[in-house]
């Protein structure tokens, strides 16, 4: 086999690696979106639609992660072409995760159904929503273009999502204190809430890891953070 046609091959692994990651991220932003409307407007058809599409994450996950290491195995890549592929690796992981976190906010439509939402929760949740979602959509642009630049402001704005999150944690904690019936249902928001913040995390981690396939450096400084949550109390799924 001459050397051209095992060159041709490898870059169609690559290629197949970065399609895939594309493919997961699209699903996985769909999800997200599915699952906030869901809660919103109490479709628990919807929700169990999410719940249900989960598996399609998982097995791409799998499938990246198996075509990576047969590729490490082949053809020994060294440098950008290994930092490519591990990162194709943690990306796909990362977006597993934002999935599951939509799964775990569509789980919450059929406890929160029985209440109702108030609007005005509802509103911010949906721009809680609205800005994890661009974060993870520039995101997944910056993996198709590798613009350095802009994955470095998108990591800069990590602390935008924090700081709706903790209004809107607080926002929450005074409707349990005013009326112990809206315990319950703002328990389940506080959790959907803290999914969303998580998001762009995970925005913000795939952020990085395309600067490092980029550069083989890893982004200067701490990531900002605005989330001031954990003085009143923690929440995790």
């Amino acid at each position: 086999m001459s050397s051209t046609h095992i060159v041709s091959i490898y870059d169609e692994e690559l290629k197949y690696l970065a399609r895939r990651i594309s493919e997961m991220g699209g699903t996985a932003e769909q999800m997200v979106g599915d699952s906030v409307r869901a809660l919103v407007d109490t479709d628990a058809a919807l929700a169990q639609k999410v719940i249900s599409e989960d598996v399609v994450l998982d097995n791409a996950e799998r499938q990246i992660n198996e075509k990576a290491i047969i590729t490490i195995a082949k053809r020994q890549p060294m440098a950008a072409d290994l930092r490519e592929i591990m990162g194709a690796i943690r990306i796909a992981a990362e977006l597993e995760r934002v999935g599951d976190l939509g799964k775990n906010t569509a789980k919450r439509v059929i406890a929160v159904q029985s209440s109702g939402m108030p609007r005005k929760l509802a509103r911010g949740l949906e721009h809680l929503a609205e800005l994890a979602l661009m974060q993870l959509k520039e995101v997944l642009d910056v993996y198709a273009s590798r613009n350095i630049e802009k994955a470095k402001e998108i990591r800069e704005r990590d602390d935008e999502i924090d700081a709706i999150y903790t209004s809107l944690f607080r926002e929450l904690l005074t409707y349990m204190m005013e009326d112990p019936r809206n315990i319950t249902p703002c328990t389940h928001l506080l959790f959907c809430a803290k999914n969303i913040e998580r998001i762009g995390d995970h925005a913000t981690n795939i952020a990085e890891t395309i600067f490092y396939m980029a550069t083989g450096a890893q982004p200067e400084g701490e990531r900002p953070k605005d989330d001031n949550t954990t003085s009143v109390g923690a929440v995790q799924e």
